[in-house]
C-alpha cells in the first residue's frame, strides 16, 4: 500500500504535518492485518484528513442549503432554467462555485432529470414541469477547494400512487445502503442491501452508473456500485467520503445517452427512474452524513 517505508518519527503520508507514529500508523497496521485482495484495499488518496473533512463539510452546508431553496419554490409550470438560475445565484451568493458549471463541457449548473431521465438532464426553458411530474435534482458545490455533492427527488403537484412508490423506495434503498456503512466492512455490503430491496419491490438498479468519491476532487476513486455482492470490492475505513446514489429504473435496468447533448442518460424502455444522492463519510463507530 505504501510506495516507501516510513519511518515512525517521519511526517505522516496524509500531510498533517504530526509524526507517522502519532498519526497514521495505527490505521495502517490496522489495514494491513486484513488479508485483502488489491481490490478491496483501499489507498491513502481516498482517506480524508481531519482538516480535509472540515473544509469538505463547510461545502456541504451550501450544498444542503440551495437544495432547501429549490424545494421551497420548485413547482408546476417552472421550466428548469429556473431551478438552474435559483442554484446559480444561491451558490454563489454564499460564496460557493456551482461544480457542474463547465464540467467536461456541461453547460448549467445543476442536473435536473425529469421522469424517464435517469441523470445528467440539462435545464432548459422549454422543459417545463408539469402536474404528476417526478424530477430529480442534482446539486454539487465546490467553496474553498472543497467539493460536495447530493440529490434530491421532487414530487410535482398530483403524482400517481405508481411513481409515488419508486420515489419513496428509492429512498429506502439509500437508507438500508447507509446502515450498512461501517468501518471495516465493504462497499458490497452497501451494493447488496440497496439492489435487494430494489428487486423485492419489482424495481432494477441501473448497473453503468454509480456513487464516487468526492471531497478533494469532484469525483474521485472509490467508484461506487449499487449491484455489488455483501463482503466484496473496497474495504471502507474511517476517512473514506463518498456518494450513494443508486438510480432505480421502475422497468429494466439498460439505459442510454442522449446523441444530440452527449449528457442526459434515458431509461432504455421508457419507463421511469428515481434517484437519491447524500455523501457520506466513514467514521471510527459508524457513519456521518455530510451532505443530503
Amino acid at each position: 500500500m505504501l510506495l516507501k517505508k516510513i519511518g515512525r518519527n517521519d511526517p505522516c503520508w496524509c500531510g498533517s504535518g504530526k509524526k507517522y507514529k502519532f498519526c497514521h500508523e495505527a490505521f495502517d497496521e490496522k489495514l494491513a492485518s486484513y488479508n485483502l485482495p488489491r481490490r478491496q484495499r483501499p489507498t491513502h488518496k481516498m482517506i480524508k484528513t481531519p482538516e480535509q473533512i472540515a473544509g469538505i463539510r463547510e461545502s456541504a452546508k451550501i450544498n444542503i442549503a440551495v437544495l432547501d431553496e429549490v424545494a421551497s419554490k420548485i413547482h408546476v409550470g417552472m421550466n428548469t432554467e429556473e431551478i438552474d438560475r435559483i442554484v446559480y445565484e444561491t451558490t454563489t451568493k454564499m460564496g460557493g462555485i456551482p461544480a457542474p458549471l463547465n464540467y467536461e463541457g456541461f453547460p448549467k449548473s445543476v442536473c435536473t432529470s425529469i421522469n424517464e431521465q435517469v441523470c445528467h438532464g440539462i435545464p432548459a426553458e422549454w422543459e417545463v414541469l408539469e402536474d404528476g411530474d417526478i424530477i430529480n435534482v442534482d446539486c454539487s458545490t465546490i467553496y474553498n477547494g472543497y467539493y460536495s455533492d447530493s440529490s434530491r427527488m421532487f414530487l410535482i403537484g398530483n403524482v400517481s400512487e405508481e411513481d409515488q412508490r419508486l420515489v419513496r423506495v428509492v429512498k429506502e434503498c439509500v437508507e438500508l445502503g447507509l446502515e450498512q456503512v461501517k468501518p471495516w466492512h465493504f462497499l458490497g455490503d452497501m451494493g447488496q442491501a440497496v439492489n435487494d430491496h430494489a428487486k423485492a419491490n419489482g424495481y432494477s438498479v441501473v448497473r453503468e452508473i454509480g456513487g464516487h468519491g468526492c471531497g478533494v476532487e469532484f469525483h474521485e476513486d472509490p467508484w461506487v456500485s449499487y449491484v455489488t455482492e455483501k463482503g466484496t470490492d473496497y474495504m471502507m475505513v474511517p476517512g473514506m467520503i463518498f456518494t450513494i446514489e443508486p438510480m432505480v429504473n421502475a422497468g429494466g435496468p439498460e439505459v442510454f445517452v442522449d446523441e444530440e447533448n452527449d449528457w442526459t442518460v434515458y431509461t432504455e424502455d421508457g419507463k421511469k427512474s428515481a434517484q437519491w444522492e447524500i455523501q457520506v463519510l466513514v467514521t471510527e463507530d459508524g457513519h456521518e452524513v455530510i451532505s443530503y
